[in-house]
C-alpha cells in the first residue's frame, strides 16, 4: 500500500499528475471533490462557491476537515489498488493527517512552477481569469491557498518537481515517481 499526495499552487501541474496516475491505472482522490460534494450538499454553485465552502469547512470542522473527509475515499480505493494518488493537499495540517494515517506509506510530492508559467497555463485553460489581468485572479487564489498553509506543506515534501520543462518531460517524471513508490511498496512487502 502506498499513498502519494500532491501539493502545489494553482497551475503548477497537479491535475496533470492526476491524469498520469489514472493513465497508469492508479486511482485518484481529489481533495477538491470533497469540497465540490459539500458545496452541492449546501445547495451552492461549485463553480462560484468552491473557495468559500473550503474555507467554511475548515472553520466549522477544523483545518484538517477536508483531509479527514477524504480518508474513507482513499481507504475504499486501497481495497482494490496498491497505490492511490491524493490530488490537491493544501496545508501542513492535511499533511499531518496523511502522515498519521499512512506513516511511511505516504509520500508528499511538491509540484512547483513560477507565477508567470502558472498564469500562462491557466490563461491557456481559459479558467479563473481576472477581468483586466489574468494574473490578478491567480494572485488572489495563491494568497488563499497560502492562507491555508500551503507553503508549510510544500516545505515538507519528500519529492520536489520543478515543472518548467515540456509536458512530456513532466509526465515522464511523474511516471517515474509513481513507479518508484509502487516498487518501494512492493519491496517492503516481500
Amino acid at each position: 500500500m502506498h499513498v502519494i499526495g500532491t501539493v502545489g499552487l494553482p497551475g503548477s501541474g497537479k491535475g496533470e499528475a492526476a491524469t498520469v496516475a489514472r493513465e497508469n491505472g492508479i486511482p485518484v482522490v481529489t481533495m477538491g471533490d470533497v469540497v465540490r460534494q459539500e458545496t452541492a450538499d449546501r445547495g451552492l454553485d461549485p463553480s462560484k462557491d468552491h473557495g468559500s465552502v473550503a474555507k467554511a469547512l475548515r472553520e466549522e470542522h477544523g483545518p484538517a476537515a477536508i483531509a479527514e473527509r477524504s480518508l474513507p475515499m482513499i481507504a475504499d480505493r486501497l481495497e482494490d489498488h496498491e497505490t492511490v494518488l491524493v490530488d490537491g493537499i493544501r496545508s501542513d495540517t492535511e499533511v499531518d493527517v496523511f502522515e498519521s494515517e499512512f506513516g511511511d506509506a505516504f509520500t508528499l510530492v511538491s509540484i512547483e512552477a513560477p507565477f508567470e508559467v502558472r498564469a500562462e497555463r491557466i490563461d491557456a485553460r481559459g479558467r479563473d481569469l481576472g477581468e483586466d489581468d489574468g494574473g490578478e485572479a491567480l494572485a488572489t487564489r495563491d494568497e488563499r491557498e497560502r492562507g491555508f498553509g500551503m507553503d508549510d506543506a510544500m516545505a515538507r515534501a519528500d519529492v520536489v518537481i520543478d515543472n518548467t520543462d515540456s509536458l512530456e518531460a513532466y509526465h515522464d517524471r511523474i511516471e517515474r515517481i509513481i513507479h518508484q513508490q509502487t516498487h518501494d511498496t512492493e519491496a517492503h512487502h516481500s
